[in-house]
């Protein structure tokens, strides 16, 4: 059997700085992608282009255009609380699993909160200097986290299709509405229930966390 080669990773590349792109707001809503022209400006041939472009359509992100090509899909209000449902039951299922493993000394207390505390800081500060990327940047790192001492290696695989799709709402969202000072909070409270091995405290709180943030983001789209 002949070994398989190794790519370049070109269609990764260009799929990340695509996504960042419409995450970002710089391609808005109805842009439409023509591959020719993304070659050109990435200087990349249009194989990757067009595999990068299938992986944004599989995301949502992309719809078919009229006429021809593919376009920025527009903000859908239902989609968002569909990737919020699922998120919520992941983010729940991390943050328990984390405080039981808390609570049999499997996980050390001590380091979870140095950690964590470490990334809550950056978010403050993050929303402190107004920075939107970064904002969402650091509020991603500590869900990461939490799914990271979960101990189920499978929940940051299956969480991150739906934060595709919700780092694109949260960064509309954020660059047009009021910044909600709470946000922090709450990741600070999660936290504490966590290093405290409460499991039951800690769900019941990711719960809340993940429907506020919701019902927040549907008034600002509506």
């Amino acid at each position: 059997m002949k070994q398989i080669a190794v790519q370049p990773g070109r269609a990764e590349l260009v799929y990340q700085a695509l996504l960042d792109e419409i995450c970002d707001g710089s391609l808005q809503p109805g842009t439409q992608l023509v591959q020719e022209d993304l070659a050109a400006q990435l200087g990349v041939s249009r194989q990757p282009i067009q595999q990068a472009l299938a992986r944004l359509k599989g995301d949502g992100l992309l719809e078919e255009a009229t006429g021809r090509g593919l376009s920025v899909s527009k903000l859908d209000l239902s989609k968002m609380r569909s990737h919020y449902e699922i998120r919520k039951s992941l983010d729940c299922l991390a943050v328990s699993l984390a405080a039981k493993r808390v609570a049999q000394k499997s996980l050390a207390a001590a380091d979870v909160r140095k950690k964590g505390e470490i990334i809550i800081g950056r978010g403050r500060k993050a929303v402190n200097d107004d920075v939107v990327k970064t904002m969402i940047q650091h509020d991603i790192a500590l869900h990461s986290f939490f799914y990271e001492i979960s101990g189920n290696p499978l929940i940051a695989n299956t969480a991150e299709i739906h934060w595709r799709f919700l780092r694109r709402v949260m960064g509309d969202v954020l660059r047009k509405a009021e910044r909600p000072p709470s946000i922090w909070d709450q990741h600070d409270a999660i936290l504490k229930a966590v290093v405290d091995g409460d499991s039951t405290l800690a769900e019941q709180l990711a719960s809340d966390h993940i429907e506020l943030a919701c019902d927040r983001l549907s008034k600002a789209l509506e």
